[in-house]
């Protein structure tokens, strides 16, 4: 069976671990190499076309289920969190239900910038299912330190996700070395240009990195989470379970790493960060007629 661009595929050497989708075939020293981008899982690879085996619809909607039931796990797990965080805020608001008040939210306006638009649409889906308010914007990750002055400058977010693919080559060097990675490298300057605009760790909150990423050279450059510490996978809605639980946390409230990471699908092997405050404000009057949507 011949593999074309699009198919979704996995790779014989690795027992077809993980699914990818062929996004382009080339030429390479006489062979066909197909580049590979992750279903599921946020990374990058390139494998020989004789490497690949087509994956059945079968066999995918099978493997599509059980990360499905680990969405759906992680989400109702987020909800919970979000739920007591709404009733605490309710308790002060009203001076301990002493007092009818009514009162609004207004949760950190994130601005996702994703590598892949695949992803990006997956991710919007669950921003929206949780409430936060988001925009989202498709942009290789090349691209991505040239344009992110500009995108802040005008969506002026709370929040700042920076991802897309990224994948570690042993060939390219130790794990130490950032030239060694696919994309890190351009996370991280993307990060940088970004604190350019706004310094302050709690006035930008940014989340950056893909699969494998260099974790360290990312939170240096100055982003509050990144993946990944031990250099592993993290899947394609871990960001968006990070900045949620940012989003929704009140501003003078720190964020303790692990009730953040504790709901992501990866976990601390996978994503990473440093203390934070949270960006949500509470409000009041709260007038129902004049409400604007």
């Amino acid at each position: 069976m011949s593999i074309n661009i699009m198919d979704i595929v996995g790779r014989v050497s690795y027992q077809c671990d993980i699914l990818f989708r062929v996004i382009d075939i080339r030429e390479q020293n006489g062979k066909k190499v197909a580049i590979l981008y992750g279903e599921d899982i946020r990374l990058i690879a390139d494998a020989p076309i004789g490497d690949l085996i087509a994956i059945s619809p079968s066999m995918r909607a099978r493997i599509a289920k059980q990360y499905h039931s680990m969405e759906e796990q992680s989400l109702q797990l987020f909800r919970q969190d979000v739920e007591l965080i709404k009733q605490k805020q309710e308790y002060e608001a009203t001076d301990g239900y002493s007092k009818m008040l009514s009162y609004f939210q207004m949760p950190g306006r994130v601005l996702h910038l994703d590598g892949d638009p695949a992803y990006l649409e997956k991710c919007l889906n669950l921003y929206e299912k949780i409430g936060v308010p988001v925009t989202g914007i498709h942009c290789n990750e090349k691209e991505m330190p040239l344009k992110i002055g500009q995108l802040i400058d005008y969506y002026r977010p709370d929040i700042l996700v920076i991802t897309g693919h990224d994948s570690y080559s042993k060939a390219k060097g130790k794990k130490s070395d950032i030239n060694a990675y696919r994309h890190s490298k351009h996370f991280v300057q993307t990060v940088r240009e970004a604190r350019r605009k706004v310094p302050h760790l709690d006035q930008l909150v940014i989340f950056a990195g893909a699969c494998q990423s260099h974790f360290e050279s990312i939170i240096h450059a100055g982003a509050n989470f990144a993946s990944s510490p031990f250099r592993v996978n993290i899947h394609a809605l871990d960001p968006v379970y990070i900045v949620a639980k940012i989003s929704f946390t009140p501003f003078m409230e720190r964020i303790n790493v692990w009730d953040v990471l504790r709901n992501t699908l990866t976990g601390e092997k996978g994503l990473g960060g440093i203390e934070t405050r949270g960006v949500l404000r509470t409000g009041m009057p709260y007038n129902r007629e004049h409400h604007v949507e």
